[in-house]
C-alpha cells in the first residue's frame, strides 16, 4: 500500500542542520526497508498558485483563474511529504510516529486510494 506523509509545519522556517541530519538518516533507513518512493520539501505557501480552469455550469469551457498564494490561509501548511510503501496502517503509522519524530513537525498520514 501506498501512503503520503505530509509534513506539517507551523512557520517555524527551515529544517534545522539537526533536524535535516535526522531526516536524512531517516530517508536512508526508508530506502534499506523497501518503503522509499519519494520525498520533497515544498515551499512556503506564499510560493504557491491556485488555477482553476473547471467547466462552467452549461458544460462550456470556463476561463482559467490564476490566483495567487494558498488556496487556504492557515497558520499550519504542508511543507514537505513523503510517499512511502507499507504492508499496512499499523507499518505506516509507525513510519509516520518515527517521521514525526525525526523531522520534529507533525505529520498526517493518509493512504492512496486503490
Amino acid at each position: 500500500m501506498r501512503f503520503l506523509m505530509a509534513v506539517i509545519d507551523d512557520a517555524t522556517g527551515e529544517a534545522t542542520s539537526d533536524e535535516m541530519a535526522a531526516i536524512t538518516a531517516y530517508n536512508g533507513r526508508l530506502r534499506a526497508a523497501g518503503h522509499w518512493v519519494m520525498a520533497a520539501g515544498l515551499a512556503h505557501p506564499s510560493a504557491s498558485a491556485v488555477i482553476d480552469s473547471r467547466r462552467d455550469p452549461d458544460g462550456g469551457q470556463g476561463e482559467s483563474t490564476i490566483t495567487e498564494g494558498p488556496f487556504l490561509e492557515s497558520r499550519d501548511y504542508m511543507s514537505g511529504f513523503w510517499i512511502i510503501d507499507a504492508p499496512d496502517q499499523q507499518a505506516a503509522l509507525a513510519l509516520a510516529s518515527e517521521a514525526s519524530r525525526h523531522c520534529n513537525r507533525r505529520v498526517e498520514l493518509r493512504p492512496f486510494l486503490a
